[in-house]
């Protein structure tokens, strides 16, 4: 199994585990919030779900497979973490387009769209042929 493959194991197992943070007791406040910051809808849970199904399939399917998930998936969420950073709202949830531009607290914005940033830009360097690079 390639390091591809494995990285996009860790995806999933990740993205599996975002999916189901409002099932886990205690992982959601009253309100539905984790952490204090995240308030996950079926709508996002249901686009977690499915990251997480094709990060399995691409580290099943091949070693290209897997390469090609961590492209795509880097780019997508690490634009929509950018996007939600710069207008308080990203595209992958459409809250772009039904909310608009927010006028969020940065500090909230930051933490509410480190997940997206991080796993995005974590993705895309794990896509990176290191073996030409030696």
């Amino acid at each position: 199994m390639s390091l591809w493959q494995k990285a996009a194991l860790v995806y999933f197992v990740i993205l599996l585990g975002a999916a189901s943070l409002n099932y886990i007791p205690g992982a959601t406040d009253e309100k539905g919030v984790a952490f204090g910051v995240f308030a996950l809808d079926l709508f996002d849970d249901a686009l977690h779900l499915a990251s997480a199904l094709w990060a399995l399939v691409a580290a099943l399917v091949s070693s290209r497979a897997a390469r090609t998930f961590l492209i795509l998936f880097g780019v997508l969420y690490l634009g929509d973490g950018l996007l939600g950073l710069a207008t308080g709202s990203g595209y992958l949830d459409f809250g772009i387009f039904t909310n608009g531009v927010q006028s969020l607290p940065f500090t909230f914005r930051i933490l509410a769209n480190l997940p997206h940033i991080g796993l995005g830009a974590a993705a895309l360097i794990a896509s990176l042929d290191w073996s030409r690079r030696a």
